[in-house]
């Protein structure tokens, strides 16, 4: 007997027959997908004490955020104009600004983000830019990891060591500055993973990782630095190998593949991001090693350079959808990223028949998951996985009229019409409301750890609307 029944909705499993199920049914039990079809079917084979009303929804499994940064959703619109300020601020509360109560309200506020949005699982750098990383100690990872499972949501916490240079200045919240060095910062990483990896039935996971090295480093660090930095790469790489855990890095442009090739950092458990103006080999890299992408077509780099995820996976490269959020001018709205990345594809090419609605679908489910090694467990809904599934409400003026389901939903919805997430066969969020804490709670926390931050650094001045907000076409120029 199962203990729940999704029954009435239109299911899009993601299966490998990637079938569209009308009226059709999701039967779960002790947290996995026990049977999955239609509701005349699954109904005559199975009961369950309790019944979700699928009526009028989508059922799709849970989207997956490839590439995101904790402590941003507590600094995200500071000093936005300024990029460079911004970078700086967060390099400066991520050393020495922040507390680990810091970090358990960011991680509270952007795990609630993400569980409204229908958001279940997602990986989170432990801090920003490419190189800043909480990792003097372990009680920061801590806070953040608590914070997580107070919602009931998915995460993987990705940690690593900053590049050399080394020692850096690390505080906590401004207090007993300290110098920390690579091998306190690989240490501290290992200490979260064997905490943290697997816990929660699951839910809670973490990556290792060490920032990429690019033309630019090598070109400007000394011979010393840069020599260190490419052992300590090789390093973190081999430990995540040794574990079984993805090995991230943040940033990755022409050349800095052809260097992780020959440092030995790529292979099938290695998850790079953004992967902008990729010379033609390094796409054959990535292929021939099983390298896997996070795509974000929202973010800055998108902007400034090209990701050729087409001709990646044209080549049979898994890529998957990140968010890198949160952050100045985006969310974790996975529908959003999708209907960034169709456009995104079509205006390179100007061709609207490029990445189709169903192949966005699957980099935010299937192809997330199998970028993270998950592709057992979770991305699809098939007898067997965790039963992470998300009822979208279709049932709206911009959804309407109710035909061509998948369709409406990749272009047309947004995080909002989320109504309801399992995860793990667990609702945390029904009616559009968290189940497993208070989110008033969670948004006067955020209020408040934000504005101690704010006091430590004495950055207030970061929240006035800069002089060129208003009629004027870009920053730094006049009316």
């Amino acid at each position: 007997m199962a203990d729940l029944l999704i029954v009435g909705g239109t299911v899009i499993p993601m299966d490998p027959e990637r079938r569209i199920i009308e009226d059709g049914a999701v039967a779960i039990e002790d947290g996995r997908i026990l049977a999955v079809g239609p509701s005349s079917e699954i109904l005559k084979d199975h009961d369950a004490p309790r019944r979700i009303d699928g009526t009028g929804k989508a059922i799709i499994p849970g989207l997956i955020d490839v590439h995101a940064h904790a402590g941003h959703a507590l600094i995200k619109t500071m000093s936005m104009h300024d990029g460079e300020a911004w970078e700086a601020l967060c390099g400066e509360v991520y050393t020495t600004g922040s507390t680990p109560e810091f970090w358990k309200a960011e991680a509270s506020l952007a795990a609630l983000e993400r569980i409204r949005f229908g958001v279940t699982c997602g990986v989170s750098l432990l801090g920003g830019g490419d190189t800043i990383m909480r990792t003097d100690a372990p009680a920061y990872g801590d806070a953040h990891m608590e914070g997580v499972r107070t919602l009931g949501g998915r995460t993987v916490m990705a940690v690593g060591p900053t590049r050399a240079p080394h020692p850096l200045t690390y505080a906590d919240g401004g207090k007993a500055p300290r110098n920390i060095d690579f091998q306190t910062q690989l240490a501290t990483s290992l200490n979260l993973l064997g905490s943290w990896h697997g816990k929660n039935e699951g839910r809670l996971n973490v990556a290792l990782l060490y920032p990429v090295l690019r033309d630019e480093h090598e070109a400007g660090m000394s011979t010393g630095d840069y020599e260190a930095a490419c052992g300590q790469a090789r390093r973190v790489a081999d430990e995540a190998r040794a574990a079984g855990v993805v090995f991230t890095q943040d940033g990755h442009q022409g050349g800095s593949i052809r260097r992780a090739a020959k440092l030995g950092l790529l292979g099938p458990n290695a998850l790079l991001s953004h992967a902008i103006n990729l010379h033609g080999d390094e796409i054959e890299l990535c292929a021939q090693s099983g390298t896997r992408i996070a795509h974000n077509p929202s973010a800055v780099a998108s902007i400034i350079g090209y990701c050729p995820a087409i001709e990646l996976m044209d080549r049979g490269v898994t890529v998957a959808l990140g968010s890198d959020a949160t952050a100045p001018d985006r969310s974790s709205d996975m529908f959003r990223h999708m209907q960034q990345a169709m456009h995104y594809h079509r205006r390179h090419f100007r061709d609207p028949g490029i990445l189709p609605p169903g192949r966005t679908l699957e980099m935010a489910t299937i192809e997330g998951a199998r970028a993270l090694g998950m592709d057992r467990v979770i991305g699809s809904l098939e007898p067997g996985k965790d039963a992470d599934i998300v009822l979208v409400d279709m049932m709206r003026p911009h959804l309407y009229p109710p035909n061509m389901t998948a369709h409406r939903l990749v272009c047309f919805a947004n995080g909002n019409d989320v109504d309801t997430v399992l995860v793990r066969g667990d609702v945390v969020l029904e009616g559009g409301k968290a189940r497993k804490a208070c989110e008033e709670a969670i948004l006067r926390q955020a209020a408040l750890e934000t504005e101690r931050m704010i006091e430590r650094t004495g950055r207030a001045a970061a929240l006035e609307v800069p002089e060129n907000f208003w009629k004027a076409q870009r920053y730094g120029s006049r009316a």
